[in-house]
C-alpha cells in the first residue's frame, strides 16, 4: 500500500511539479523590494490591469470564480501589491486597492469578459506566463507585451479542425451510449452542422438562444430522416442525445454548479438560469424538430427502457469515452501535449464509470460522481505531472458524460403527455450534472492535497562515519 501512495506523490510532483493553481494558494508574500513603485497610481493601476486580463483568459476559458481570483491575487502579489480586493461576478472582474499612508487613494480597475466559450487555445500559455511572473523572471512590460500577443495570435490549428472535432464528439458519444456506425456517422455530420452554423449566427449577432434551437430542430430532424431511411440500424435517441451532448458542451453547466459548491453564488445562479434558459431552447428545438418530423410522415419511436450495460458495451464505451475526451481537447482549440493527456484520463473515469455499475451493482448517479471524482482525482495528478492546467483535463473527461440521453428522454417524454416520466428524467439529468461537478472539485482537492514530503537532508558532518572511512576533513 505505501508503494501505491509512493507513485501516486511522484505523479502529483513530478519532481518537484506542481499546477499553477497550486503554487498560487501556497505563495508567500511579496518581498518587501517591490518590483514596481507603490506610490504610483499609474504603475499600481498597470499591475491591476495586467493581473485583470490574465482573469480575462482564465474565466473566458472556463476556470472557476474561485480558482481565478486566487490567480488575479497572486500575479498582483508576485509584483509587490498584495493588499487588495478582486471580485468577479459572473462575466465581470473588479480589482481594488489603496495607496498611500495618510491620505488614501482609490485605485481601481474593472474588466468585462466578452467572450464566455470553452476555449483552451490561451490556457496554457497564460499558465505558462502566470509561472514566469511567480518566479520573478517576467517584469510588467514584458508581461503586457505577451499578453497583447495572445489576444493577437490565432490558435495553433484553425476551425476546420477544430469542427472535426466537434464532429468526433458527437459520433463517439453516439457510440458510448449504444450507437453502431449508422448512427456514429449521422451524429458526426450533425456536430459538424450545428456547430458550423452556430459560428455563421455569432457572426450575425443573433442571441445563443436561437443557435440552441436550431441545433435541437437539425438533430432531431436528421436523426429522423436517418431513422426513416433505415429503422432497423438507427435510433434515433442515440443521434439526438449525442447533438444534445454538443450543444451542452458549449453551455456552463457544470461549471455553474462548481462555481455554486465552491462559494460563489451569485455567479453560480447566473450562469445556472443563463443555462436553463439555453437548455430550453434545445428543448424547443427539438420539439419542433418532432413536429416537422411527423409533417413529413416520419414518426419517432416510443422510447426504449434502459438496459444494463454487458462487459462488451463496457468496453466500447471506455475506448470511446476516451477518444470522445481527445475530440473535445481538439474542438476547443487544446495543445495537442494535452490532449493525450485528457484522453488517458476520460480512460480511466469511464472505466471507473463501468467498474461501479457493472461490478459494484451502483446508480447512474452515483457511478457519474465516481467517475468525476477519479477524473479530477487522476486528472489533477496527470497534469501537475506534465504541467498542465488541471482544468483540461476536467472539463475534456467529464464532456461526454453529460446528459444527453436523460435530457432527450426527458424531452419526448413531456412533449407526449407522459409528464411523469418526462420529470423524472430531467431529475436525473440534473443530478448527473451535479454529480460531474461535485466529483470533479472533489477529485482536484484531494490531488492538490497529496504532496511529498520534502526530503530531509542531513548535514555531512553529523553523519555516522561507515568502516574504512575519513572521518576527518578533507
Amino acid at each position: 500500500m505505501s508503494s501505491v501512495f509512493t507513485v501516486l506523490r511522484r505523479l502529483a510532483t513530478g519532481g518537484g511539479r506542481i499546477a499553477t493553481i497550486d503554487a498560487a494558494k501556497a505563495a508567500p508574500p511579496p518581498s518587501p523590494l517591490a518590483p514596481v513603485d507603490l506610490t504610483d497610481p499609474a504603475q499600481v493601476a498597470g499591475v491591476m490591469d495586467l493581473a485583470a486580463r490574465v482573469g480575462d483568459i482564465l474565466l473566458a476559458s472556463g476556470t472557476s470564480n474561485r480558482d481565478t481570483v486566487v490567480q488575479v491575487h497572486a500575479v498582483a502579489s508576485a509584483y509587490g501589491l498584495h493588499y487588495m480586493h478582486v471580485d468577479i461576478t459572473l462575466n465581470t472582474i473588479t480589482v481594488f486597492t489603496t495607496i498611500g499612508v495618510e491620505r488614501k487613494l482609490p485605485v481601481s480597475v474593472f474588466r468585462v469578459v466578452s467572450n464566455m466559450r470553452t476555449d483552451f487555445s490561451k490556457l496554457s500559455e497564460v499558465d505558462r506566463l502566470i509561472r514566469s511572473i511567480q518566479a520573478g523572471a517576467t517584469s510588467p512590460d514584458i508581461a503586457t507585451k505577451i499578453l497583447d500577443g495572445l489576444y493577437r495570435s490565432p490558435a495553433s490549428y484553425g476551425f476546420k479542425t477544430s469542427l472535426v472535432g466537434w464532429g468526433g464528439l458527437a459520433a463517439l458519444v453516439s457510440v458510448m451510449i449504444g450507437g453502431g456506425w449508422l448512427p456514429a456517422v449521422v451524429s458526426f455530420l450533425i456536430g459538424v452542422v450545428i456547430i458550423g452554423m452556430d459560428a455563421v449566427l455569432r457572426r450575425q449577432k443573433l442571441p445563443p438562444f436561437f443557435h440552441n434551437v436550431f441545433g435541437g430542430f437539425i438533430a432531431t430532424l436528421l436523426a429522423a430522416v436517418a431513422y426513416s431511411w433505415s429503422p432497423d440500424n438507427v435510433t434515433p435517441s442515440h443521434i439526438i442525445a449525442a447533438g444534445i451532448v454538443v450543444m451542452l458542451a458549449n453551455l456552463s453547466l457544470v461549471q455553474s454548479l462548481q462555481d455554486g459548491i465552491t462559494g460563489a453564488p451569485v455567479t453560480a445562479s447566473a450562469r445556472f438560469f443563463e443555462t436553463f434558459l439555453l437548455t430550453s431552447a434545445i428543448v424547443a428545438g427539438v420539439g419542433a424538430g418532432i413536429q416537422a418530423s411527423g409533417w413529413l410522415g416520419i414518426s419517432l419511436p416510443p422510447l426504449e427502457p434502459l438496459h444494463q450495460p454487458t462487459t462488451t458495451m463496457a468496453l466500447v464505451g471506455i475506448m470511446a469515452g476516451a477518444a470522445a475526451s481527445i475530440s473535445f481537447a481538439i474542438a476547443c482549440y487544446a495543445e495537442l501535449s494535452s490532449v493525450f493527456v485528457a484522453g488517458a484520463t476520460a480512460a480511466v473515469g469511464t472505466s471507473m464509470f463501468y467498474v461501479s455499475m457493472l461490478v459494484l451493482g451502483m446508480s447512474h448517479i452515483t457511478s457519474a460522481a465516481i467517475a468525476a471524482t477519479t477524473i479530477g482525482f487522476g486528472g489533477g495528478l496527470l497534469a501537475r505531472r506534465f504541467l498542465i492546467p488541471p482544468l483540461l483535463t476536467a472539463v475534456a473527461g467529464i464532456t461526454p458524460m453529460l446528459p444527453g440521453l436523460a435530457l432527450y428522454r426527458g424531452m419526448y417524454a413531456a412533449l407526449n403527455n407522459q409528464l411523469l416520466v418526462g420529470f423524472a428524467n430531467m431529475a436525473v439529468a440534473l443530478s448527473v450534472a451535479a454529480a460531474l461537478a461535485s466529483g470533479v472539485v472533489l477529485g482536484e482537492w484531494a490531488a492538490r492535497k497529496l504532496r511529498r514530503p520534502p526530503k530531509i537532508t542531513f548535514y555531512r558532518a553529523f553523519r555516522r562515519p561507515q568502516f574504512g572511512s575519513h572521518s576527518g576533513p578533507k
